[in-house]
């Protein structure tokens, strides 16, 4: 109960009857607390620092604010960390190789533009058809092992009245849960696919129309800054991990990467 007025709320003042009514709506009309639970429930809130009680409403504190964010991004996966990555990083990559490419080749500027355009809307399709039907089906199937986990341990409830409201509770959670992550994963899967390709062509754009060797320089650099501060910079603060690390990571990834497939085209 505490968790889902933690999600539903939010540091601005609410007030208990819609608060109340929220929670209805989320158990699809079946009111599966009662008054005697919410109030219950309230007043630990209030004495663990969560909430606020004015009487008829109630306001998140920071605390409780920062857990409730905390929540929502766990439930909600509201955040497409993994796509925004993927995104920056494939979008690097590439336009690298193609650069590389392009130099070593010698093509004309009409020819490496259509190269370049081609190579970028494949691999921003790809990313974002991957992660529209990778996302989907992993949600939904993360989800109903986690609903199964819950539903099995409310089992040991012995009061059969409350046990049904914690089923049904629990039940309404999970729809709501599947609805906003199937949204979650076409906008995510949209973002990979927009971040992916707008990644690529910025550089690429500056090796096609700027004279030489300010393209090569300036494309280059363009592609550091982006991989050695956007990537980077999100990873670390993601992972809490030290920068250092993350850097080793990610340029050893990105060399193998381009290196591979730099060797892969050579012999085809």
């Amino acid at each position: 109960m505490g968790i889902l007025i933690l999600v539903v709320s939010s540091k601005r003042v609410i007030s208990k009857n819609r608060l109340k009514h929220r929670i209805k709506s989320i158990c699809e009309g079946n009111f599966c607390v009662d008054g005697r639970d919410f109030d219950g429930t309230i007043k630990s809130m209030v004495e663990e620092g969560l909430v606020i009680d004015y009487g008829g409403s109630i306001r998140l504190t920071e605390k409780g604010a920062r857990i409730s964010s905390e929540w929502k991004s766990f439930l909600y996966k509201d955040e497409p960390v993994l796509e925004i990555v993927v995104g920056i990083a494939d979008g690097s990559i590439t336009s690298l190789i193609v650069i590389i490419s392009l130099l070593i080749a010698g093509l004309t500027s009409k020819v490496a533009l259509i190269a370049s355009l081609l190579s970028l809307a494949v691999v921003a399709l790809t990313n974002f058809s991957s992660f529209l039907l990778g996302g989907m089906t992993e949600d939904l199937a993360d989800l109903a092992t986690l609903q199964n986990l819950i539903a099995y341990s409310l089992s040991d409830i012995p009061d059969t009245g409350e046990r049904k409201r914690a089923l049904l509770l629990t039940r309404g959670i999970f729809n709501l849960l599947r609805a906003k992550r199937g949204r979650f994963s076409i906008y995510a899967s949209l973002a990979c696919g927009a971040i992916t390709f707008f990644s690529g062509i910025i550089p690429l754009a500056m090796f096609l129309l700027l004279p030489n060797p300010i393209d090569v320089l300036l494309s280059l650099l363009t592609i550091g800054v982006m991989i050695g501060v956007f990537l980077v910079y999100y990873r670390s603060r993601k992972t809490k991990m030290p920068w250092n690390i993350i850097v080793f990571q990610t340029v050893v990834v990105i060399a193998v990467a381009v290196t591979v497939s730099l060797l892969l085209s050579s012999y085809i």
